[in-house]
């Protein structure tokens, strides 16, 4: 039966899902969640009221949250590539460098974004000049982290580096990585060099005029 992934293109948190499925060629029906296609957001409302996406169906099984849709694919539907590698201690480097960029850079990143789209009486500038304080201290320790790797968690492209690929793409957008964070670049690069995040970055590409900050003329 055809996996379904309700998804929208230019959310990050849809790209690290999508990295996934790219990365093993996974074959999957694209179930785009865009007001022109009401059908699909009733589908979507339907199966997960809370509407947090991506979600990923198959056959009977719903499957929300994008770290759990990677760790499912990778045991239900494996291709060559594993992103949750067997053994437990590779395993679990994994599953703590994913939580990082889903903790330490993207929810400070979002809670700028998120934060200029409220009315300018209703913004917290507190709030954003901690997040933004927060992302230069994730920056800073990440990049001691990859002085000696290529991928996240090692020499394997793996669940954590599909969530890195957008959070930092997203994130140097939002709050630029300082040029003395070099090995941070470095990989923001190798990620976007990826052919399976390359893609995904080059099918939201119509949707960049929607970022609520602006979006730079570059990547």
């Amino acid at each position: 039966m055809t996996l379904k992934l309700y998804f929208h293109p230019f959310s990050s948190y849809s790209q690290k899902a999508l990295v996934a499925l790219y990365e093993n060629g996974t074959p999957f029906e694209r179930r785009l969640l865009s007001p022109d296609h009401p059908e699909v957001l009733g589908e979507f409302a339907a199966l997960w009221p809370l509407k947090r996406f991506p979600m990923l169906v198959d056959g009977s099984r719903t499957v929300i949250e994008a770290s759990i849709i990677i760790e499912y694919l990778d045991l239900h539907h494996p291709g060559p590539v594993r992103l949750v590698r067997g053994d437990a201690k590779d395993a679990l480097e994994v599953r703590m460098m994913d939580r990082f960029f889903d903790n330490y850079i993207s929810t400070p990143q979002q809670k700028v974004v998120f934060d200029s789209l409220r009315p300018e009486a209703e913004r917290d500038a507190r709030g954003v000049a901690d997040a933004r304080a927060m992302l230069d201290t994730a920056y800073g320790w990440l990049d001691k982290i990859m002085a000696d790797r290529e991928w996240a968690a090692g020499d394997h492209f793996s669940l954590a580096d599909c969530g890195a690929a957008p959070f930092l793409f997203y994130a140097d957008w939002t709050h630029r990585i300082d040029a003395s964070f070099a090995n941070v670049i470095a990989y923001r690069k190798r990620l976007l060099a990826r052919p399976s995040f390359a893609r995904a970055v080059d099918e939201a590409r119509p949707y960049r005029p929607l970022f609520p900050l602006g979006a730079p003329n570059r990547d």
